[in-house]
């Protein structure tokens, strides 16, 4: 039996360089005395060292998570209601004080585990962690926490998409510019440019955008106190552009033609249709059912994310099976995304921690134990409505035109 493909070491190294020297705080890098959480499947366990060494050199406080794979479906199979909701409050309470950053890393040897799973209990486990995720985002819209996302290549996903393992981790490698002798300088200029980007975005104080194309026919409130964000280092690799719109005021209908890989589950051909902000129709061709329980968590049928990817940012070529990814990829239109779920408050054109939750709610910013991105990559132009009724195309042919 042949070994599977692994990247080279220094790829390897190139990789924890970028996710530790780059991704954390924002863009800045760690620093030294900073205590960092590391999440890496056990089949990463590669990763996981580099990562640790990385922080090491840095001055960091590294805890590293083995995480093992292959365990989950027997834990939904065994596990009780009392067990798939079970929370350990001061365990996560503790951890949520203690982790200045968090690195993630995704890696799953078997993408469709949890498909004969009821997808009740899986929202059930997933739901009954929402506090622990409300803390890190809180700490998070103090200043005092950041976090980073990364995928490591497996066979079951290259298969999937119908490539080698080897041309799988060459979308990694290429997206990631794990390839470049310098990948953090280069990060940096895709920083930059994305802060152009956000900056025209947000000087203009959109009212609304309008999205339309073949697959879709939005209106999408924005709002004056909302602004776009996009480059900071949260996900690995990262070229959108997004904000969380006032979910109270969209309306229209949307078709998804990239498929969605989301907890063990695969949904493909998604058709969305709004009110007033409420999704009152949803159906998918494959994955209905598990779509279905997914939009009855609590307000998890609104939406809590607009997301725009410029085709001349990206060097995804590929769909990789996995929302990192296909969420960025370039392509001939280049990509947008809606997600359903939570919203994210530093899209909040202000200080987000001095806000309360009543007026989170005033103000249209939806709160989810869900967030799930849905991606379509068809040609559409995005049109935003300015507060004097000045209509101004910022999105055509898959890249901004501002």
């Amino acid at each position: 039996m042949s070994t599977p493909y692994l990247p080279p070491q220094k790829i390897i190294d190139q990789y924890a360089h970028v996710l530790v020297n780059f991704a954390l705080n924002s863009g800045k890098g760690v620093a030294s005395g900073e205590v960092v959480q590391c999440s890496v499947p056990d089949v990463a366990k590669p990763l996981a060292k580099a990562l640790q060494n990385t922080l090491l050199r840095a001055g960091a406080h590294p805890i590293m998570r083995l995480l093992p794979t292959g365990f989950d479906k027997d834990f939904y199979n065994l596990a009780s209601d009392e067990q798939l909701q079970f929370f350990p409050r001061k365990f996560l309470k503790a951890r949520a004080d203690l982790v200045d950053h968090q690195i993630s890393i995704i890696a799953d040897p078997d993408p469709l585990e949890l498909s004969e799973i009821d997808p009740h209990k899986i929202m059930r486990a997933r739901n009954s962690q929402k506090p622990y995720r409300d803390w890190v985002i809180d700490k998070e819209n103090r200043g005092k926490f950041t976090w980073t996302a990364a995928l490591w290549g497996v066979q079951a996903k290259a298969d999937e998409v119908g490539l080698s393992l080897e041309a799988y981790w060459q979308q990694i490698i290429k997206a990631c510019f794990l390839d470049e002798a310098d990948p953090v300088a280069k990060w940096r200029e895709v920083l930059a440019t994305q802060e152009q980007v956000k900056k025209k975005l947000n000087d203009m104080r959109i009212e609304y955008v309008l999205v339309k194309g073949e697959d879709v026919d939005l209106k999408i409130k924005i709002g004056a106190n909302r602004i776009w964000q996009g480059g900071s280092g949260r996900n690995i690799p990262s070229f959108e552009i997004f904000t969380s719109p006032d979910w109270r005021e969209i309306d229209g209908w949307i078709k998804f033609n990239e498929p969605l890989y989301r907890y063990g589950n695969i949904i493909r051909d998604i058709y969305l249709r709004v009110e007033r902000g409420i999704i009152v129709e949803a159906k998918a061709k494959q994955g209905d059912k598990f779509l279905q329980t997914m939009l009855k968590t609590k307000d998890a049928n609104k939406f809590g994310e607009f997301s725009m990817t410029d085709k001349r940012m990206s060097r995804i070529t590929h769909v990789m099976a996995e929302t990192l990814f296909d969420e960025n990829i370039g392509g001939r239109y280049g990509n947008s995304h809606l997600a359903i779920g939570m919203a994210y408050k530093d899209c909040y054109r202000g200080d987000p921690s001095k806000v309360t939750a009543k007026e989170w709610r005033e103000m249209g910013f939806n709160d989810s134990a869900e967030h799930t991105d849905m991606m379509t990559t068809t040609d559409r132009n995005i049109t935003a409505v300015l507060g004097d009724g000045l209509q101004v195309v910022i999105y055509a042919d898959g890249q901004f035109v501002i």
